[in-house]
């Protein structure tokens, strides 16, 4: 990934600093430990999705199903995330909308929690300045 710093704060950072990965930097997150960041099969440029997750991280007390803005045309692809790595939110499709490390204090989401249209994004980034 074209992503200037980010893979390299990831690698030197990611095991002592919680970082959380939002859109680019959760691919990057993905590839840094050994995902493969492909096109997505339909392009989600200031659409809504509804995001299914596990209830744990950044997601603790969240609704599940909740929506979030998208706003991307690539994606980790879900065959290559590695065993370091959990998937811990997706669409309905199968899309992989969030990543945790096993190990690691770090967090991706795919979709943009900052958006107005993502009623929960607030609640989940106070999850993860709680970490």
């Amino acid at each position: 990934a074209d992503a200037g710093i980010s893979m390299e704060l990831i690698r030197r950072f990611g095991a002592k600093v919680p970082l959380l990965g939002v859109c680019l930097g959760h691919q990057c997150i993905g590839e840094v430990y050994g995902g493969k960041v492909v096109r997505a099969g339909r392009l989600m440029h200031g659409k809504t999705s509804p995001i299914q997750h596990d209830g744990k991280g950044v997601f603790a007390q969240l609704p599940n199903p909740f929506e979030a803005t998208r706003y991307h045309s690539l994606i980790v692809e879900a065959e290559s995330v590695p065993s370091c790595l959990e998937v811990s939110a997706k669409t309905a499709e199968g899309e992989i909308m969030g990543l945790r490390h096993r190990q690691n204090p770090v967090h991706g989401v795919q979709f943009h929690p900052e958006s107005i249209l993502s009623k929960e994004g607030k609640d989940l980034l106070a999850n993860f300045l709680k970490m």
